[in-house]
């Protein structure tokens, strides 16, 4: 592990480096010190943006020494264990294929495998939540079998609709609302990660595991009308 580096970003915001690759250890750091900080919050703190490898401290540069925050960043990150902890585990039902996923039967044919192989490996993986990003409630999920990695499409949709289950390179991800993607969509499901009006807002955290299972088309009615009545539908599977 490469000794973090404490970067400047602006009047008003430092970045911690760990490293430079997806891994559970660099990440775990990353949401180790998220909790220290999180925790000992020095005067004038306003966010703090956890990633796949670092970690962004924003703060009121009015309100906060700045000294005093390097200094408890350069002693924090000395011999900084990776948060051993896991988060919660959820299952997130997901509709395979057809309108639910259009790029199902091309991302089978670009392996040499059948859509249900296609399903059965994405569906048999644990994935972990590196980070939430990109949009609010946007997950990244690491964890992707290297059997179904596919590089991002060449031509980019302008739009993909809300719950798209993707896979983009060797990450996979939940889309919280409709958006612009360049990743391949292999399913649908009628779980929200983000709610404006929904307590909690996000549904989901950096840390957290997430299991797909596959479900029968003729469910989606069903489901998206729990949905609608407030139910999270996503199964919290382990605290």
């Amino acid at each position: 592990m490469q000794t973090p580096r404490i970067l400047p970003c602006g009047d008003s915001a430092l970045t911690v480096e760990f490293g430079s690759t997806i891994d559970p250890d660099i990440n775990g750091m990353v949401l180790a010190l998220d909790d220290i900080v999180r925790a000992h919050a020095p005067a004038g703190l306003v966010e703090t943006v956890p990633t796949y490898r670092s970690l962004t401290i924003q703060f009121d540069p009015a309100a906060t020494d700045y000294d005093a925050l390097l200094r408890l960043l350069t002693a924090e990150t000395k011999d900084l264990a990776p948060r051993n902890a896991v988060g919660r585990r959820w299952r997130v039902p997901v509709v395979y294929g057809g309108e639910y996923g259009s790029d199902l039967e091309e991302v089978a044919e670009i392996h040499g495998l059948t859509p249900a192989q296609v399903v059965d490996i994405h569906a048999s993986a644990v994935y972990r939540i590196y980070m939430i990003g990109f949009l609010p409630g946007f997950t990244y999920l690491g964890g992707l079998d290297k059997r179904i990695a596919t590089s991002r499409r060449l031509h980019p949709r302008a739009k993909i609709p809300a719950g798209t289950i993707m896979i983009g390179g060797e990450q996979a991800g939940i889309a919280p609302m409709d958006m612009p993607s360049g990743w391949h969509n292999l399913g649908l499901t009628p779980v929200r990660p983000y709610v404006p009006e929904r307590d909690p807002v996000f549904l989901f955290a950096a840390g957290d595991e997430i299991v797909f299972e596959p479900v029968d088309a003729s469910r989606w009615e069903a489901m998206e009308k729990a949905v609608m009545a407030g139910e999270p539908v996503a199964e919290e599977v382990r605290p």
